[in-house]
């Protein structure tokens, strides 16, 4: 099987990506996150006839042995498809305009600096010939104009204006894309909007003028991207970041937009777990106090990213490990006393892997119990260092989807953090209710 895929909160962009890729790559399945921008759910709902895409719940993950991811380069923004990052035989092709590089390693990449990813893939329909229909390239088009802000965002290219130029010829419906690309702004964005103009905090950080806007919100919230835009212009200042929070949710999703150069919100959400353009960009962090991540924000644009609490003030040690040859059973008995999901594997004092619970389902016989654990630990460790905070071993564990980091010093194993221990740090930073 072969699969399309892109980040979750799917934008115009991203889903013109999804498509074209299609066209380009005829056998493969386009699909789609659950968590859509509102405009694009709005716009599926009426086209899911002509484009026929799926989510992740509808797909055999097993099935799959090519992947081709659009407009992201970053594993953790894949949702559950992250989890094929780990499965060497499945041949990965990239697609992406974002600056920057991420984690995906693919085996065959088209990775250019553009406004717009789908001009890319525009690039590549031409070369090869292929005719579009007017509702493709009316998609494409909205999503071309989405991503460079009309073509007048600075990250713009003369590719983008020749691509939207080409998809024009293409027959792109104008009328349409002014409809598709109208912000879904009613009464609770416009409460939304007033509180982030009440609870504004200026300041100055090197120089360029910084409002910081915090919000509760509960339930479902869309448009808040537009909101945060229109601050911006009202408060007509080099950057704003509203810090929306769902406390039921112990969640905290932060977006920001600049019109200053030098100031990259891209590279200031990529701290965050995130990912964006210079321009714009957006996060999503659990279990943070709003004040904390203003606070983070803030170390991000000073160009310091070390935090004052460390790993090393919140790992374990010493540390509890068993050895490669310890009988799967002795393990199993071992995390079931101990209430732990997983340990580190060592081999003459070095550490070799890491088993957890999960990697019990990979035992089909009884006689696995009595295989010892280096038939079935993971033996690629991701390690981290003790002078690195807690949110680079959060942004480690969704990365790698892992529930402990061994801390190393010098090649030694000296500690090891959990995910509960990372959490508890978080927890420990959120407002009394």
């Amino acid at each position: 099987m072969q699969v399309v895929a892109t980040h979750r909160n799917t934008d115009f962009d991203a889903l013109a990506s999804l498509i074209a890729a299609t066209l380009i790559f005829p056998e493969a399945i386009p699909v789609i996150p659950r968590s859509v921008n509102p405009n694009v759910k709005a716009f599926l709902s009426i086209h899911k006839d002509i484009f026929k895409v799926r989510t992740p719940d509808e797909i055999d993950p097993d099935r799959i042995t090519r992947l081709i991811v659009v407009d992201v380069n970053q594993w953790g923004r894949l949702g559950r498809l992250s989890a094929l990052q780990h499965r060497d035989e499945v041949e990965v092709f990239l697609w992406d305009h974002h600056p920057g590089k991420g984690d995906i390693r693919a085996d065959q990449v088209c990775h250019e600096p553009m406004g717009a990813n789908i001009t890319l893939l525009v690039r590549e329909l031409k070369k090869r010939r292929i005719r579009l229909s007017p509702i493709q390239a009316t998609l494409f088009l909205t999503g071309l104009h989405e991503d460079t802000g009309n073509l007048m965002f600075p990250s713009t290219r003369p590719e983008d204006a020749r691509a939207a130029a080409y998809l024009m010829e293409q027959e792109a419906d104008l009328n349409v894309l002014g409809s598709l690309l109208r912000p879904a702004y009613g009464e609770k964005q416009k409460n939304v909007l007033h509180e982030m103009l009440q609870s504004e905090k200026r300041t100055k950080i090197r120089g360029y003028t910084v409002s910081f806007n915090q919000v509760d919100i509960e339930g479902h919230m869309g448009s808040l991207s537009v909101v945060v835009h229109m601050c911006r212009e009202i408060l007509n200042v080099d950057a704003v970041f509203g810090i929306f929070t769902g406390r039921k949710r112990g969640k905290s999703i932060v977006i920001g937009r600049s019109n200053a150069e030098g100031l990259n919100i891209g590279d200031i959400m990529r701290g965050l777990g995130g990912g964006g353009h210079p321009g714009a960009g957006s996060a999503m962090i659990e279990f943070a106090n709003p004040d904390t991540v203003e606070e983070m924000i803030t170390e991000l644009i000073l160009g310091n990213q070390q935090a004052s609490v460390r790993v090393s003030d919140l790992m374990s040690f010493p540390v509890l490990t068993v050895t490669s040859d310890t009988p799967m059973e002795d393990v199993r008995r071992l995390l079931r006393e101990k209430s732990y999901s997983g340990v580190p594997v060592v081999h003459d004092g070095r550490l070799t892997g890491v088993i957890s619970r999960r990697d019990f389902q990979k035992i089909k016989k009884d006689s696995g119990w009595k295989a010892p654990v280096k038939a079935f630990m993971i033996p690629q460790v991701t390690t981290i260092a003790p002078g690195q905070s807690p949110m680079q071993a959060a942004r480690l564990m969704a990365k790698h989807d892992i529930g402990r980091l061994p801390v190393v010093q010098d090649g030694e194993l000296i500690g090891i953090v959990s995910r509960a221990d990372v959490m508890c740090y978080f927890y420990d930073l959120l407002p009394e209710e």
